[in-house]
């Protein structure tokens, strides 16, 4: 009798087990909720790490209008040109394997994002890719959008990949931003940054969101239908995202596709609009990443793709397609693992993915100097 009941106590310690290691995939609303020992991690850790992010709270304007505009104010002619909405407070999730095993803060409220939704800009390029309505990502982006945007012996040499990796260098003007006048150089003035001398397309990275805009309304070009019926289609539908998200683009961003008239979205909220999303939402997103593009068995994103993604570029070794790598550098996040990416938005919004550990963990209005020795503290429970 005794040898029964140890080996069905045996069997059941066993399955709790494989269940915990399995990866969970949460349907529509559905979330499961573990305890970070049953990984064997340490919780009061953990917790230490939460009581961090919680007194580092981003310390600029809860009114994003107010942080926007002074966050840059060295711009020439910035104007917020989309919407915008007041901020909540700190905020965040812990998955391990799918499970819950730590959150704070209100993790159903909508957001700004910022540039977070580069990431998500980034994935509907790589739709484009396993459809076959981008057949390379080395082709000249003029072969697919003939307007007069990519004209020119400079403009025409920009190639899909280069905007991803933002090493394009595309010099011109979109929705009213010039691309010299975003976070132009600290030295020089006006004249100096138009007429400045263009970098050979792929050789010089530069986080510019008037290239990145570009990019949205290149995709939207070959997609043919607004990019965040794309996501929601193709992605966010299919990993059981909430109804509340949005993606916007700027007031005036508007342009005829086949007689019908649609936006064109920003990849952040430079000057207001990118996508409003809320913590959990943006946990699905990267547990999507964290699994090599499969949810729950359907294949939503190619592994070869998201490799190409995730593969640092030549200029900019931290830099993958609008994904942030942690290999070296000025950026690398000192004693983390170099294997993990992450996705970064102004005012200490990040979603960062560990596929080793099976780990994701989003971070809200944190303060952007506080992410690396977070995750230092949140690193030492595993």
């Amino acid at each position: 009798m005794k040898i029964i009941f140890a080996f069905t106590l045996l069997l059941i310690f066993a399955n709790f087990t494989s269940t915990a290691q399995e990866t969970y995939f949460p349907g529509s609303g559905e979330w499961v909720e573990r305890s970070p020992g049953d990984y064997d991690i340490d919780a009061e850790k953990i917790n230490a790490a939460i009581e961090f992010a919680k007194e580092n709270e981003y310390s600029e304007s809860k009114d994003l209008r107010q942080a926007i505009l002074k966050g840059f104010e060295g711009e020439p002619y910035h104007k917020i040109e989309g919407p915008t909405k007041k901020r909540g407070g700190p905020a965040g999730m812990i998955l391990k394997n799918g499970n819950i095993i730590a959150q704070w803060g209100d993790t159903k409220r909508v957001d700004m994002t910022f540039s977070v939704t580069k990431s998500f800009l980034s994935t509907t390029a790589l739709l484009a890719l396993d459809e076959g309505l981008l057949q390379d990502v080395g082709d000249p982006v003029n072969r697919y959008v003939w307007d007069e945007t990519f004209e020119g012996a400079h403009n025409s040499k920009v190639t899909w990949e280069h905007l991803l990796q933002q090493t394009s260098d595309w010099s011109g003007q979109l929705w009213g931003g010039y691309d010299w006048g975003d976070r132009p150089p600290s030295e020089g003035g006006l004249d100096d940054w138009r007429n400045r001398s263009l970098n050979e397309p792929g050789t010089v990275f530069e986080y510019n969101d008037v290239r990145v805009n570009l990019l949205a309304y290149s995709l939207l070009q070959v997609w043919r239908q607004p990019l965040p019926k794309v996501l929601k289609e193709k992605i966010m539908d299919p990993i059981g995202a909430s109804p509340t998200w949005r993606w916007y683009g700027y007031d005036d961003a508007w342009v005829n596709i086949d007689g019908l008239k649609m936006q064109s979205v920003t990849g952040g909220g430079h000057s207001g609009g990118g996508i409003f999303i809320n913590t959990e939402d943006m946990a699905r997103f990267g547990l999507l990443f964290e699994n090599n593009g499969t949810w729950d068995g359907e294949k939503l994103l190619s592994e070869e793709n998201i490799a190409k993604a995730l593969a640092p570029s030549t200029p900019n070794s931290n830099y993958g397609y609008m994904w942030w790598l942690n290999k070296d550098g000025s950026r690398q996040w000192k004693d983390l693992p170099d294997h993990i990416f992450y996705a970064a938005g102004f005012g200490g919004n990040f979603i960062v993915v560990d596929t080793e550990k099976d780990l994701v963990i989003v971070t809200r209005w944190l303060e952007p100097s506080q992410i690396e020795p977070f995750l230092n503290q949140l690193y030492q429970a595993f």
